[in-house]
């Protein structure tokens, strides 16, 4: 009941003209950035980010807007996978075996409204989800220390590369290298500056959001300059709809798919490191073994599109509850977030539901406004967003330069963060060239201070005995199963991934 009350009175926070326009207008970019193949929800929210605090937004706005752009862009990433064979990002690579053969049917419009239906369906159930698990994993987390806490920090970097790295070195190594990264700037214990060089502009550290924005959106500027005299796949490809709205009877066939898919994307969300790709896989995976009988999947069976794109918009919403009961993101996106909730002086985890009733509250009630609009939007206009893969790369890159330099200085009026960005940028940008993934860097620079606070105020209660971080039954489960989260993947992540390629790449011919 008590849970009912507080989603009422986040609903009367959602409900105001400003942050509706807001889940509009964030709904809308990020349907068109998840469309573009490459950007995907991370660099949509990353780029807009800038966009949040320019406005001057709150909290409560800020977060409306960016957790918008997070729902739209898991919806948008479906448009070039059916109409181009394209993944917008990975988690929509599932879509491709079916949704590509359906649009060479003659059938990509329905396929995008299905899609659309089955975005809407995981997201909603995932959602929900949210409001009954989130509460009660708060209530868990109390009985947390500092050394529970300095294992569930270690937890989240040894699980973050997910099932589906496929090398866990490269993980290992950008984690070290984000909380390198955290310790620039002057010791809060001792005073003493750390990494700075004698520049005073470093004593407070790294801005979150200058490191963010440089990684994600710069990082992919300096990626079209290095292939300036190629347009992207899309560009020019001749796109045709067709009929916008399902028949009754697909939509009642694949009904039943989308619930069990939903239900398993959002187990996959909340586990630590999984995500929506992970959470689009088994989903598919599961759907094919349960219902095709006939051996349908892979040639345009409407159940091959709904069981993935509601499994991975229901992994999306369920990453979103480690992220605001523990202070631990489930995925890239939600440390992208993340790092907007520390930059508004919020601490995500277990006092968030104490402290900021109205901000969390009102971010999930703004979540369901989001998710009907979505669906609102989407069919309608599919017309509108198909024509968004059109726009070629050298007319989108510098409008994300210009929304990125502009943001940042906005932000901090700072000459010195733009040059810590185009910094980021390029590191970044050498990164994705060797396969680096970058979440773990990020979330090396959100959490390195608290896990060293927690760190040092555990040895510092046992006078010095290390032992106290395997002191206590918790501890000693969270830091088992962050060594099983690290050592899984070297055994099963090769497989998952290829598996992942593999059935895109043989199925997708079957279609040809």
């Amino acid at each position: 009941m008590d849970t009912l009350i507080s989603l009422a009175d986040g609903f009367q926070t959602a409900l105001t003209f400003e942050n509706l326009l807001l889940a509009l207008l964030g709904t809308f970019l990020g349907t068109m950035m998840g469309a573009l193949p490459g950007l995907g929800p991370s660099n949509g929210v990353a780029i807009l980010i800038p966009l949040a605090f320019t406005l001057g937004l709150g909290a409560t706005p800020s977060l409306i807007l960016l957790t918008s752009v997070y729902y739209g862009a898991m919806y948008g990433g479906r448009i070039s996978s059916i109409l181009l064979n394209i993944p917008g990002d990975e988690p929509a690579m599932m879509t491709c075996l079916d949704g590509y053969p359906m649009a060479k049917k003659g059938m990509a419009g329905e396929a995008l409204s299905l899609s659309g239906i089955a975005s809407f369906v995981g997201a909603f159930i995932a959602t929900w989800g949210l409001i009954l698990l989130a509460p009660q994993l708060v209530k868990f987390a109390l009985l947390f220390g500092p050394a529970e806490y300095f294992a569930l920090f270690a937890l989240a970097f040894a699980t973050l590369g997910g099932v589906s790295s496929t090398n866990q070195a490269k993980s290992a190594f950008a984690a070290m290298l984000g909380l390198g990264l955290a310790v620039i700037g002057v010791d809060t214990q001792t005073g003493v500056p750390r990494l700075t060089f004698g520049e005073v502009h470093l004593y407070d550290g790294l801005d979150f959001l200058v490191a963010i924005v440089g990684l994600f959106a710069l990082s992919e500027v300096f990626i079209f300059l290095e292939h300036r005299h190629g347009e992207s796949s899309a560009s020019g490809a001749k796109v045709s709809v067709g009929r916008l709205t399902p028949p009754w009877k697909m939509v009642k066939e694949t009904t039943p798919t989308m619930l069990r898919s939903s239900f398993l994307g959002f187990i996959a969300g909340v586990l630590p490191g999984a995500g929506a790709s992970l959470g689009s896989f088994i989903s598919y995976s599961m759907e094919k073994k349960l219902v095709d009988r006939k051996g349908t999947f892979g040639t345009g069976d409407p159940r091959g599109v709904a069981a993935p794109e509601a499994g991975n918009n229901a992994a999306a919403g369920g990453a979103l509850v480690p992220m605001l009961a523990l202070g631990v993101p489930g995925s890239g996106t939600t440390a992208v977030l993340l790092a907007v909730l520390l930059s508004l002086n919020i601490t995500p985890g277990p006092l968030l539901f104490q402290n900021n009733p109205d901000v969390v509250w009102g971010l999930i009630a703004a979540l369901f406004i989001a998710n009907f609009m979505l669906l609102a939007m989407n069919i309608p206009m599919v017309g509108l967003f198909t024509r968004v893969l059109m726009i070629p790369p050298r007319i989108l890159m510098p409008i994300v330069a210009m929304v990125s330099f502009v943001g940042i200085y906005g932000i901090s009026g700072s000459s010195f963060d733009l040059l810590v960005m185009i910094g980021f940028g390029l590191m970044g940008w050498v990164l994705r060239k060797l396969d680096v993934p970058l979440v773990p860097i990020i979330l090396g620079t959100l959490l390195g201070n608290t896990m060293e606070n927690n760190l040092r105020r555990a040895v510092t209660i046992s006078n010095g005995d290390y032992s106290v971080l395997v002191g206590s039954p918790l501890a000693i489960g969270l830091w088992t199963v962050a060594i099983v989260g690290f050592i899984l993947p070297l055994f099963l992540g090769r497989f998952v991934k290829a598996r992942m390629h593999a059935r895109r790449d043989d199925e997708g011919s079957i279609a040809d």
